[in-house]
């Protein structure tokens, strides 16, 4: 049974657990005539825990008083993750979607090391450059993102006799940090919506193998197609290495998936397919969408409608393959040649990489029996050799825990945990409600962070309920 035709059993187990007063249902309106904001730098310490330390940076951020009531409004902060911060402006809609309602500033803040908020240039990492990516971590940028909202908030004290209310979002990285941004400053930022969080997605915290469990069960459940779908991807896996032992065989591959280099070995593009069903598994949105890619509806689906054959061998199996992968990597048709070493543009993936080889240590593992991909361990001895050779970095695999807390959020207050059953991180994040302070939403038939995107008539329940769900307890953390 497919996940769409689960809905109206899923919607009820949704109201079952969050029952809405419809009394008070707030009706949201898509908000896309908003002002675009405007893009402001503020200098920021290089290191702000080494006090000797005076070299500064300039930080992008984008600012918006379009609807703020300066006397009794609040501001919404976007914590910038992984990649330029005007991709994430341009696809957390929801934050435009209630700005009016609210009155709310709005500002979106760009992580240090990415888009224009480069401390060192347009340098990469690497064994040469660790040093100057020494201070590319979450406390740095929690750091800088807590300088600029005191600021607004000294700034904003000529408007209010109280404090400015400070609601902070994310998704993603970006909901880690808007999380641990109201654990570690409180007193500056009065609650937080962390979106597809993966708090938990670290070592000795998570099963590695369990985030492609998740989408194989995505691929496995799409309407109509599941079945032969993941079947004949498992099937292509064997298929693909046969080439290793033929005569010219990657020159071979090469051609049949248009690759824009010869490859060296079947398992660079076995690596490649993977990173990109994954990647689809995430961004399984029910509308078209171009945030990792120009997507249609629900992308999986046509994906596994490319592959749906009962009987697929042969070239006949790997015309398939080809087809399927190119629902992500060429939806338009314009892309001339696959670049087998990048999944996507809109994040920076070496960056990333850097930040996992250092404090966040995040286990990815297949197995072959519980999911659909080719059997690859994981080892944290073999990760640090990975990280200490391309890096020049030895991971510390407790620190992300020792510093935020991990699952403990005891003491946590005025957080909203929201995950997407679809998601594949959602198995990292806080799937139970800690208390009535720090709750947990788990959306059913919803993809990555799908709930800070615009407002939709194609949303589940699931995601139009958690809607309501933000609204309320943000009316309730800023009266507070």
């Amino acid at each position: 049974m497919g996940i769409r035709s689960l809905e109206p059993l899923l919607v009820f187990f949704s109201l079952c657990c969050f029952v809405l007063n419809v009394s008070s249902t707030v009706h949201i309106r898509k908000n896309d005539k908003y002002v675009y904001p405007e893009e402001k730098f503020i200098k920021q310490n290089l290191d702000h825990f080494d006090l000797t330390d005076d070299r500064l940076y300039s930080q992008r951020y984008f600012v918006s008083d379009q609807y703020w009531d300066q006397t009794d409004g609040p501001l919404f902060f976007y914590c910038g993750n992984e990649g330029d911060i005007e991709t994430f402006l341009n696809n957390s809609g929801f934050i435009w979607d209630i700005a009016p309602m609210f009155q709310a500033k709005v500002i979106f803040a760009e992580h240090r090391y990415y888009g224009k908020s480069l401390p060192f240039g347009d340098i990469k990492p690497s064994v040469d450059t660790k040093k100057e990516f020494s201070k590319l971590t979450a406390d740095q940028a929690l750091a800088d993102y807590a300088v600029l909202l005191t600021r607004e908030i000294n700034s904003a004290k000529k408007y209010r006799p109280k404090q400015l209310p400070v609601i902070s979002f994310g998704g993603s990285y970006g909901g880690m940090l808007s999380a641990w941004i109201r654990i570690k400053y409180p007193h500056i930022v009065t609650g937080a919506i962390a979106s597809s969080a993966p708090i938990d997605y670290l070592y000795d915290q998570v099963n590695c193998s369990k985030y492609n469990e998740v989408v194989t069960k995505d691929f496995r459940n799409v309407p109509a197609s599941g079945k032969y779908c993941v079947k004949n991807i498992v099937n292509s896996w064997r298929l693909l290495q046969q080439f290793d032992k033929m005569p010219n065989g990657m020159e071979k591959l090469s051609y049949l998936f248009n690759t824009c280099s010869v490859l060296k070995n079947s398992s660079q593009l076995i690596e490649w397919i993977t990173d990109t069903f994954g990647e689809l598994a995430m961004v399984n949105y029910p509308y078209p969408t171009t945030f990792l890619a120009d997507l249609p509806a629900w992308p999986l689906n046509k994906t596994c409608q490319a592959i749906d054959e009962p009987d697929l061998y042969g070239y006949d199996l790997i015309d398939a393959l080809f087809d399927a992968v190119s629902v992500f990597q060429n939806s338009s048709g314009k892309v001339e040649c696959f670049k087998i070493n990048q999944t996507d543009s809109a994040i920076d993936s070496s960056l990333w990489e850097f930040l996992t080889c250092t404090e966040f240590v995040m286990p990815f593992c297949t197995n072959g029996v519980t999911d659909m991909f080719l059997a690859k361990n994981w080892s944290l001895q073999a990760f640090t050799k990975s990280c200490e050779t391309h890096y020049g970095t030895t991971p510390r695999p407790f620190w992300a825990n020792t510093n935020f807390g991990g699952r403990n959020l005891k003491y946590a207050s005025n957080i909203l945990f929201l995950n997407g059953e679809l998601d594949p991180w959602h198995v990292g994040s806080p799937l139970k409600s800690v208390s009535d302070k720090v709750e947990v939403i788990n959306m059913w038939g919803a993809a990555h962070h799908l709930d800070l995107r615009h407002v939709h008539p194609q949303n589940p329940a699931s995601v139009k309920e958690a809607h309501q769900k933000e609204i309320a307890l943000i009316k309730q953390w800023i009266s507070e």
